[in-house]
């Protein structure tokens, strides 16, 4: 049998002569057509197309052609440049279109800009797009910036990520998808600048960006700045009044983490909130203009360099006029963020230890009490499970008022009498005290009128440890 001519372009030794057997033409006779019969020969076809020397493009080491030294270039190298040939730069326009066609287009680099002006970094909007993408379509790794040391691991997320809700950020670190610095990682954490936040998969839709109503920001930072008692250039202390939620969760649209985008400043910085209340709980809030005063504020809760006096209004009066409590609260419910508190034993899982100090100020016979309360640790409804433990719950309180027989008295609104009444933190920039006072809500002050409560009275949780 006779043996089979050399594929065409494998580069197969040719007869003498030029011609194939059978008296065929070789393809190298005629130049610039047909297939090419080896990549040399097309390299050194195509040097010759735009007048350059094949030498200073052999980089195949073949003995016929000498290469020539070559000045430094920024091009990346090829791994193996005997199969895949370097880049090219574009044809010239008189090339032939055979030539052109074989030739493989150049990678350019892209031309800087001709003002010389880096190019501006993205925006604040822009970034929270690219993070929504990202944490659409699969596993990312956040870095703690400097001035997010200290927050919570929920409330990070829920800083970098405003879309995702609450309950699915509890989720995540309840099963243990939320690694930071590969580790497990607990809700109440708190993160250290440079730590590597790893976020899992979630599919989620991408959210309209939607432009906010300008009378609907105006009437929100209007109704916002109504409820300053203190401000300045760091930080501001809110009135919250009762029954406005301090984030959102299902089924809440209005609260006050949602209001305070109304008083962004032009610089884009928003306003935070440092720590939370009850939705039914009234009183001082405390929020930071800026990141850094947000997490020097957040240590001196940490610290417990904040002392916060809470006033209440309870069923019967404690035999003892002024005393402590001290128990383990655990959640009924874990995977609730608003679950009933319970008293717990040391150890139990999820117990996390609560002090109280109280002190009565008034009594009305022996039906209420005014306590003023002084909580050194800050739990969940610690207030609320303590005044229930020692047998006097808060009036109004729908979760923790089990008392039989009771009736509210005639003209007591059956709401949480339970007030955030005076905070004293140090200023995150000067480091002086922060000295600011909450008057009774209405329902309160209705309250206190009718059982002839003087709110100047003085309060004698004041001289209560601190510990």
């Amino acid at each position: 049998m006779k043996g089979r001519p050399p594929h065409r372009g494998s580069g197969g030794k040719r007869p003498p002569g030029g011609s194939r057997p059978g008296g065929k033409p070789a393809f190298a006779s005629r130049p610039g057509t047909g297939p090419r019969t080896s990549a040399l020969e097309a390299a050194k076809r195509a040097a010759r197309n735009r007048g350059e020397d094949a030498g200073e493009r052999a980089p195949w080491g073949d003995a016929d052609v000498t290469p020539a030294p070559r000045p430094p270039r920024a091009r990346k190298s090829a791994p193996d440049q005997a199969e895949a040939p370097p880049p090219r730069r574009p044809a010239p326009k008189a090339a032939t279109p055979t030539a052109a066609a074989s030739r493989p287009s150049a990678h350019k680099a892209p031309s800087p800009d001709r003002s010389g002006a880096p190019p501006a970094g993205p925006t604040r909007r822009e970034q929270r797009v690219a993070a929504s993408a990202t944490l659409a379509s699969g596993v990312q790794t956040l870095t703690v910036a400097p001035d997010e040391a200290g927050m919570r691991i929920d409330r990070f997320l829920s800083v970098r990520f405003p879309q995702l809700p609450f309950t699915r950020v509890q989720s995540l670190v309840r099963k243990g998808e939320l690694r930071v610095d590969g580790k497990r990682a607990k809700a109440a954490d708190r993160l250290e600048p440079g730590s590597s936040v790893r976020v899992p998969p979630l599919k989620l839709d991408p959210q309209p960006d939607r432009p906010r109503s300008p009378a609907k920001a105006a009437n929100d930072a209007e109704f916002l700045r109504s409820l300053i008692l203190y401000e300045d250039a760091d930080m501001m202390i809110l009135n919250k009044p009762f029954g406005l939620a301090v984030q959102g969760g299902s089924g809440t649209v209005r609260h006050v983490d949602g209001l305070l985008e109304a008083l962004t400043g032009p610089d884009g910085q928003r306003p935070r909130l440092v720590h939370r209340l009850d939705k039914d709980t009234a009183g001082c809030l405390i929020v930071a203009k800026t990141r850094l005063a947000a997490a020097t504020l957040a240590k001196s809760f940490r610290s417990r360099a904040a002392r916060k006096i809470y006033w209440a209004l309870v069923a019967g009066v404690p035999r003892t006029r002024q005393g402590r409590v001290s128990t383990y609260l655990a959640k009924d419910e874990p995977t609730d963020a608003d679950a009933r508190m319970r008293v717990a034993k040391h150890g139990d899982e999820g117990a996390s230890h609560a002090l109280t100090y109280y002190a009565t100020v008034d009594q009305a016979a022996q039906k209420l009490a005014w306590l003023s309360l002084k909580p050194v640790t800050g739990r969940t409804h610690q207030l609320r499970a303590h005044a229930a433990h020692i047998g006097h719950p808060i009036v109004g309180d729908p979760k923790y008022f089990e008392v039989e027989n009771w009736e509210l008295p005639g003209g007591i609104q059956n709401r949480l009498h339970l007030l955030a009444r005076r905070i004293v933190i140090p200023h995150p920039r000067t480091g002086q005290p922060v000295d600011v006072s909450a008057p009774l809500p209405p329902h309160m002050a209705q309250s206190w009128n009718l059982l002839g409560f003087d709110a100047a009275r003085y309060d004698p949780i004041v001289e209560a440890p601190e510990a």
